[in-house]
């Protein structure tokens, strides 16, 4: 009888175990954690059927950005920066795509603090700038895409690139002379660099303007 009774506890503890283990929730003191600016914290896992989508549900959208033109824009912000909007070189040159000073005011831009805290007008002054790169270049460009000089083949964003690290009037003397007439700036990175680095991107909705300002 005392061996029937044994057995059958051990049955209704091993029953209720089995039932409630699946729902047991270990309580975990979380006091002794600081959260930062006491700000909620939220966390979302995504389930089985949002991680495996169908053809016909994947975005049609990638971080790849290829040859386009805003490709060329972080490519050669990279170059410059590293994308840093908010620095400033041992030359005193300014944010992403590193501006001088006297470029910025040509353009429009006056301030040079409001320019490095505003990504925007950052983004502008080189759009400007570009357009503007374009229109003293734009007889280079017809004459010179497609060509190789120095053995680079000359394309339109190679060209607006290197005008953007060395001036318009040097990379027209770079072409004009057939590669002769060099130029390197003061970390030794020359047109002919550029001119490779950068070919290949389509900057062909870039519409050149001689007097392109910073709207602000």
């Amino acid at each position: 009888m005392k061996q029937n009774i044994i057995q059958f506890v051990a049955v209704l503890v091993v029953t209720i175990v089995v039932a409630t283990g699946f729902t047991y929730k270990k309580q975990v003191d979380l006091s002794h954690y600081k959260i930062a600016d006491d700000s909620d914290l939220f966390f979302y896992v995504p389930n089985e059927d949002e991680i495996i989508l169908s053809k016909e549900e994947i975005s049609p959208y990638s971080l790849f950005l290829g040859k386009s033109y805003v490709g060329f824009k972080e490519a050669l912000g990279f170059k410059e920066s590293r994308g840093n909007y908010s620095t400033i070189n041992t030359f005193g040159y300014l944010g992403k795509y590193q501006f001088a000073r006297t470029t910025l005011q040509m353009i429009g831009v006056y301030n040079p603090d409001l320019f490095l805290a505003d990504s925007e007008l950052q983004e502008k002054a080189f759009s400007a700038y570009t357009s503007r790169n374009k229109w003293i270049l734009r007889k280079d460009i017809k004459r010179y895409v497609g060509r190789n000089i120095g053995g680079v083949k000359i394309t339109e964003s190679g060209i607006l690139a290197a005008a953007h690290l060395a001036g318009a009037g040097n990379v027209k003397k770079y072409l004009r002379s057939g590669g002769a007439i060099a130029f390197s700036d003061a970390f030794g990175t020359s047109i002919k660099h550029y001119l490779r680095k950068f070919s290949g991107y389509d900057t062909s909705h870039i519409i050149p303007n001689r007097k392109a300002k910073v709207l602000l």
